[in-house]
């Protein structure tokens, strides 16, 4: 989704544009290098009902925040440059089988993107040139050999699956990240 994208979905939603929230944010006092980003999304989830990728596209529209991120599109984008491009395929297809369980919210770090189900985390993806690991939140569950325990590799997921090859995209992988989803 593009920022305009996000902006246009916003304006359908609240009929604000970010100029106006912008008006709004300073009347709140919400503008400024002391305020937090974590601050201005929680005020547009609670006041306007954005999810967090709307809420951080206003927070990028409103320009002086400390701190500030890349929306998340384009953070998203950057984890799929150069030698990691071909998985981007793979990384949409997960989340298009992810959104047909329900709705699904993205939280890129600069070295990995979060699934979210609301607030709750359900499955981590992180890239890189020659793989993709998928980790999914599924405490108590012993899986088939595919899955093995995170351990190490990130404490936010119970499991890791290792992807070698966008064809390592399987009907047995699309079901764990529905159960990930699910038990979220």
């Amino acid at each position: 989704m593009t920022i305009q994208a996000y902006f246009d979905t916003i304006k359908a939603k609240t009929g604000l544009d970010p100029d106006d929230f912008r008006a709004a944010a300073a009347a709140k006092g919400l503008l400024g290098p002391d305020v937090k980003t974590a601050s201005i999304v929680a005020w547009l989830k609670e006041d306007y009902g954005l999810g967090t990728g709307h809420a951080m596209a206003i927070v990028s529209a409103l320009g002086q925040v400390s701190g500030q991120r890349l929306p998340v599109d384009e953070k998203i984008n950057a984890q799929f440059g150069g030698a990691k491009a071909h998985w981007r395929g793979t990384y949409d297809a997960l989340v298009s089988h992810a959104r047909e369980s329900g709705e699904v919210n993205l939280a890129p770090t600069n070295s990995y993107i979060s699934l979210l189900k609301g607030m709750k985390k359900f499955a981590i993806v992180q890239v890189t040139a020659g793989r993709l690991d998928l980790g999914l939140k599924l405490p108590g569950v012993e899986g088939a050999d595919a899955l093995e325990a995170s351990g190490s590799w990130n404490s936010m997921v119970a499991h890791r699956l290792r992807l070698a090859e966008p064809a390592d995209l399987t009907a047995e992988v699309l079901d764990w990240l529905r159960l990930a989803y699910e038990a979220a």
